[in-house]
């Protein structure tokens, strides 16, 4: 069974060995005077005696130091956090050093007997020491909050550039550009202005994509555009087979999302169900003022001739929302629905 000794930061250890020897041979200096030095035994003695009181001592205060952390975790209560810690650890050391003191008279240790100044200057030179540790412990906690706090930035990065990647490749892929450039060109033989429209569409479209190559958040009304305009391409193939729902509140349309969110999920619910213009596949996409925007669908399942990986849009957005440490991405199912409801992010800059 493994002893855990409590961790304010994990250089709790280290701290400990760094000022516990120092503090011994401070301690007994003042205790035992010239005497401490006198013999290689009465060193050796006073030493772990007063070395393991110490570390002891050192173990205690680590208890309530993590006790009060826990407590007092947010960044605003760190004064008094801080204050609290050191208020405890001087009664500690009081109590420790009144043991140690009156427990080397007890044992009559090479006639050593109480003394009151030097009681009062190593209670001050533990006091400086012990706030010396607290801001040292402190310093050490903060450094592993950033150090934790910048990786997992670069965890989001990294999770950024590989949903980018994937949301080009199920984006821009040959079948979708076949398909519209297919489209565009019955138009054009069919109805030159409604082909300049789509062409217009169609610009627009790959525009957003290669613009929000860099863009790590985009507002909603500025996705709902894009999706708009994806629509119409889709629609131009489906006709009343497809059908887009909007129910967006204008509060949430400032609010921020990852580009090309919206268009994975629905490409993926394309992908999925069968599109028939009497049974069309209808998707709807709303916000109800609780900072969250659904997108849904009804479900008709139909055969896959083409097996493309498109779950792996959507796994790259629940990591995503996880790294953000947001609400995590909800994925309801049914026999014959399926919706997806995730968070959508405030602008601090407006929320100042």
């Amino acid at each position: 069974m493994k002893i855990r000794l409590p961790q304010y930061s994990s250089n709790d250890n280290y701290i400990m060995l760094f000022v516990m020897l120092p503090l011994t041979l401070v301690l007994n200096s003042i205790l035992f005077g010239k005497l401490y030095f006198s013999s290689i035994t009465i060193f050796t003695l006073a030493t772990l005696i007063s070395g393991t009181g110490a570390c002891i001592d050192f173990i205690i205060c680590g208890y309530i130091a993590v006790a009060l952390k826990k407590r007092f975790p947010l960044e605003k209560q760190v004064a008094k956090r801080l204050t609290l810690m050191i208020l405890a650890f001087f009664i500690v050391t009081g109590l420790f050093l009144y043991t140690l003191f009156h427990g080397y008279e007890a044992i009559h240790f090479y006639g050593y007997r109480f003394y009151e100044a030097g009681f009062i200057w190593c209670y001050v030179a533990m006091g400086i020491m012990n706030i010396f540790i607290t801001l040292i412990q402190e310093g050490a906690s903060r450094y592993e909050d950033w150090k934790k706090n910048m990786e997992e930035t670069d965890a989001l990065k990294a999770s950024f550039r590989q949903s980018q990647l994937q949301g080009l490749k199920s984006q821009v892929n040959p079948h979708f550009l076949f398909n519209s450039l297919n489209s565009l060109s019955s138009l054009i033989y069919e109805d030159e202005e409604k082909a300049e429209t789509f062409l217009n569409e169609m610009s627009k479209v790959y525009r957003y994509m290669l613009r929000n190559d860099e863009d790590q958040f985009v507002t909603l009304q500025t996705e709902l555009a894009f999706v708009q305009s994806y629509m119409y391409l889709l629609k131009a193939r489906y006709g009343d087979g497809l059908v887009l729902e909007k129910k967006v509140s204008n509060e949430d349309l400032t609010r921020l999302i990852p580009p090309l969110t919206l268009q994975v999920i629905i490409e993926n619910a394309i992908y999925q169900n069968a599109i028939i213009k009497n049974k069309p596949l209808v998707i709807s996409i709303e916000t109800v003022n609780d900072g969250f925007i659904t997108v849904s669908n009804n479900v008709q399942p139909k055969i896959v001739t083409e097996p493309l990986d498109q779950e792996a849009g959507l796994d790259n957005l629940v990591k995503k929302y996880l790294l953000l440490s947001q609400s995590e991405l909800l994925i309801q199912e049914q026999e014959d629905f399926r919706s997806i409801r995730l968070p959508l992010i405030i602008d601090k800059k407006e929320d100042q």
